[in-house]
């Protein structure tokens, strides 16, 4: 079915709903993707105060045929919320919905509006002595209900999961307004389809979360960090089977990071890197915690001898202070920085199967053109890297922007050959509409797409995002 433009009528309506403070004009941040790849439309950004607003809007807008695009906190990079053509939408932004709803210390589980913002989750969780653990770059401007929509993973996924994992309950306003009240945190409910797993990670083209019951952990008393150099990808995946013998689930993060990666960061004046960080071609950056009583430092000094004694790694540097850790992190975190500053050809976030890494880094590594850089670097410990190609040093990315498709395919082509995704924790949005064509499995877009139409059969909700049309 065909959607209609958003009109003065519309729009006269929805305000009468959220008041004057709920609507505004779409600013730029709010119609541009991140890296400037896209620019979306739309006739105005509407900002609901709770749920009930929420539910009245997109009534509205399900009578009326309007597009309704869910915009978070504005750091998604697959153009989810950059509608370019057909009918006029609204965005919808909830970022006016950050309240705290509970605390529950005793089940270890906050309940938070989608519009919070996921450092300032963190921060209430850790004021209740215990862990919120998704870690992203961006969790400074990141909300909730765009992690969820996207199933976020960030750093910690190989101790405690992607956002899936991390939420216990949702509230979800369907397309036509009606509200599913999917608040219990319960850890068992087996009372049919489990809707919060489909609902997570739909990038909003089946419903709007309003809130969410997140899980909590119990806070770490000792964390450290070390910068481990190994020489080759093989070997950082040896070293991650070691360190899981030795040290059980107290690792929390572990990776991988290309040589390149930390060169651009001087290239791009980001910041410099520190005296005694091993000089290897590749590092790895591990992470561990635990509670108190355990001579933590002790176990992965031993365990780092060991390695070293196998030949695993060559050397390590591993934090002495809680300001050196988060320095470690630092360099981990602002490397999406520096590839900006430089400006890539061709960007991909990616999951392979954890055997298949190294082959596929090398072959990957022989397909491209050696004049081009390759910056490989990631989240080992659960198969996600992000595999980005450069211009040579000096020039930019925009002049090679022509290599860019050829680039692309002969990367994703790789994946597909060894087992692997082309999405890893980014999404589809509408920039990877062509490669989930390509890639994706026939029979999954058929039920993605009867999904689609069984909640929101109008196709109000994101329209053109993560589903293929057929």
């Amino acid at each position: 079915m065909l959607l209609n433009d958003a009109n003065e009528a519309l729009l006269r309506d929805i305000k009468a709903i959220v008041g004057d403070i709920g609507m505004r004009p779409p600013s730029h941040d709010d119609l541009h993707e991140p890296r400037g790849l896209v620019v979306g439309r739309a006739a105005a950004t509407v900002r609901p105060s709770n749920t009930t607003e929420v539910s009245a809007v997109l009534k509205l807008c399900h009578a009326a045929r309007v597009g309704v695009v869910p915009l978070g906190g504005g750091t998604g990079l697959t153009g989810a919320r950059s509608l370019v053509d057909g009918a006029l939408p609204i965005l919808l932004s909830l970022d006016r919905m950050k309240t705290i709803r509970r605390k529950d210390a005793d089940a270890q589980s906050l309940t938070v509006e989608a519009g919070a913002i996921l450092q300032n989750v963190q921060d209430v969780a850790a004021d209740m002595g215990l862990l919120f653990p998704l870690s992203l770059a961006s969790e400074g401007s990141a909300q909730i209900g765009g992690v969820l929509s996207t199933n976020a993973g960030g750093v910690n996924v190989l101790r405690y999961g992607n956002a899936r994992d991390l939420c216990l309950g949702l509230e979800v306003v369907l397309a036509d307004g009606r509200i599913w009240h999917g608040l219990s945190g319960l850890h068992k409910d087996n009372t049919g389809y489990d809707f919060r797993h489909l609902m997570i990670g739909a990038e909003g083209t089946l419903g709007v979360i309003t809130a969410a019951v997140l899980r909590l952990f119990a806070q770490p008393t000792q964390r450290l960090a070390a910068w481990i150099a190994v020489d080759s990808p093989k070997a950082a995946l040896a070293l991650l089977g070691r360190m899981r013998a030795d040290l059980g689930d107290v690792i929390s993060a572990y990776e991988l990071i290309d040589r390149t990666g930390l060169e651009f960061l001087g290239e791009a004046g980001v910041m410099a890197l520190p005296a005694g960080l091993p000089d290897s071609a590749w590092v790895v950056l591990m992470e561990c915690g635990a509670g108190p009583g355990e001579d933590l430092g002790a176990r992965i000094e031993a365990a780092l001898g060991a390695a070293f004694e196998a030949g695993l790694c060559q050397d390590a540097l591993m934090s002495q202070s809680e300001a050196q850790r988060a320095r470690f992190w630092q360099m981990r975190e602002r490397i999406p920085e520096a590839n900006r500053a430089i400006g890539a050809v061709s960007s991909h976030d990616i999951a392979l199967p954890l055997a298949a890494i190294p082959a596929f880094i090398d072959a990957a590594r022989g397909a491209i053109d050696p004049v081009l850089r390759i910056n490989c670097f990631g989240h080992l410990g659960d198969g996600n890297l992000h595999f980005n190609i450069f211009p040579p040093q000096g020039k930019k990315g925009r002049d090679y922007r022509a290599h860019a498709d050829a680039v692309k395919r002969t990367v994703y082509d790789l994946v597909a050959r060894y087992g692997g995704s082309f999405s890893a924790e980014h999404g589809i949005g509408r920039l990877k509409l062509d490669e989930l064509r390509r890639y994706g499995d026939p029979v999954k877009l058929e039920m993605m797409r009867a999904v689609k139409a069984a909640l929101d059969p109008a196709g109000i909700l994101n329209p053109g995002a993560l589903v293929p049309e057929g």
